[in-house]
């Protein structure tokens, strides 16, 4: 069985890269476009629409994130990669030039519907391909590791160039919110030229040659998955927009500063994830580590209210990093070995799951934000939802290492430039 060359799987990764950078260079910079174009200073509205423009964006995920999917099942996985890229491009370069919120919103939701074509995609494209579990894991890692790259470089890059923009473009706030936009939206570009070179057409995807007594009994399990991977998503969602509430009107904090602590979470998040799927841990074992993962993620969002400085907002924020880093990768990869020939169809599922999480998560961590009644609402209530998602845990390890469970692709053979040594 062969593999995918490496030229094509860093292409792969290069677009998990552009997206997450597109992604995260926007969240430093929205509570301050948000006061631009509202015209107002007031902590509620920026709370508010900060919570759900980023939602927005996730919810447009969830929405066709199954559709690029089943489309990818059924026609080849590069065009509609290519197609993704392209179009999250072009979104990231017009959203610094809206001048309306409801134009803020629409860009941001188109940005959503061609982001969700990338991640199943690229799970599915390397999941294709795979000769063992060992190579499935450690190639789901590498995509896991570029997405968390790009959203460490991406919060980080946000919050710097802004601070110099509003130093170059001074009296045209304009080009300062554009300039690190352009450059992810290049990025994005660059990313859609070397997937169109580097990475082949392949053939059409066949039905899955699970029998439907097999796809029955698969079913639950798959359900269990997708809950846990939801309400990782719920936590990750409302930690985000909290965080950068907490940083920007609690302590003060500049872009600068809160691109500086999402680059912290992104750098714990990639630490984590190299460790858990590296040689020294057996991909069966990574069973294992949801449930402790779903109760440490649940004790590091009841934390982050309480902190006051660096020092212990550092621990909350390794916390959530380290519990959210290894519970996504380890879901979607037990969903990927399960999923049969329908791995487009299943991963999108999955990952609108996950979007639907990170939005409800996202407008709750702007919406419960200043809740007056219940401070710290945007991470206590989160964290009953993630203790909630424990009992999704109870028995899985067992019953992902089912033997109709453990079903492994039937994998066509590759064109001569997907082979590799």
């Amino acid at each position: 069985m062969q593999s995918l060359t490496w030229y094509a799987l860093s292409a792969v990764l290069l677009a998990m890269f552009a997206i997450t950078v597109g992604y995260g260079i926007v969240l430093p910079i929205l509570p301050f476009l948000i006061e631009r174009l509202a015209g107002t200073t007031d902590a509620t509205t920026q709370s508010w629409h900060t919570g759900l423009l980023t939602g927005t964006y996730i919810l447009a995920i969830f929405l066709f994130a199954p559709l690029w999917g089943k489309l990818s099942d059924r026609w080849e996985r590069r065009p509609v990669l290519l197609l993704g890229l392209a179009g999250f491009a072009a979104t990231v370069a017009l959203f610094s030039f809206a001048e309306s919120l409801p134009l803020l919103y629409l860009d941001r939701f188109l940005g959503g519907v061609f982001a969700a074509a990338i991640t199943p995609v690229a799970y599915a494209l390397v999941g294709d391909y795979a000769p063992s579990k060992e190579w499935r894991a450690h190639r789901f890692a590498l995509i896991n590791v570029a997405g968390t790259a790009g959203f460490f470089v991406g919060p980080l890059l946000g919050g710097l160039v802004l601070r110099a923009g509003r130093e170059l473009f001074v009296g045209t706030p304009e080009g300062a919110f554009s300039t690190p936009l352009l450059a992810a939206s290049s990025l994005a570009v660059l990313a859609a030229l070397a997937v169109w070179g580097l990475v082949p057409r392949t053939a059409r995807h066949e039905a899955s040659q699970l029998s439907s007594t097999e796809k029955r009994r698969n079913q639950p399990v798959m359900v269990r998955l997708w809950g846990i991977a939801f309400v990782t998503a719920v936590a990750i969602g409302a930690f985000e927009v909290g965080l950068s509430l907490r940083g920007k009107q609690i302590l003060g904090m500049d872009a600068s500063r809160i691109g500086m602590m999402f680059a912290e979470c992104s750098l714990v998040m990639f630490v984590v994830q190299a460790l858990v799927f590296s040689p020294l841990i057996k991909p069966e074992v990574t069973r294992w580590f949801v449930t402790p993962g779903l109760a440490i993620l649940a004790i590091g969002l009841v934390v982050v209210p309480f902190t006051s400085t660096s020092i212990t907002m550092s621990i909350a924020v390794v916390l959530v990093a380290a519990s959210a880093g290894i519970l996504s990768p380890i879901v979607t990869y037990w969903i990927s070995l399960g999923a049969g020939e329908t791995q487009g169809a299943d991963l999108g599922r999955a990952t609108a799951a996950a979007s639907l999480g990170q939005a409800i998560g996202s407008a709750a961590g702007g919406l419960l934000f200043d809740l007056p009644i219940l401070p710290g609402a945007a991470f206590t209530v989160t964290a009953i939802v993630v203790l909630a998602g424990l009992g999704a845990s109870v028995g899985l390890p067992q019953l992902v290492m089912s033997p109709q469970t453990a079903v492994r692709p039937k994998v066509a053979e590759p064109p001569c430039a997907l082979r590799g040594p």
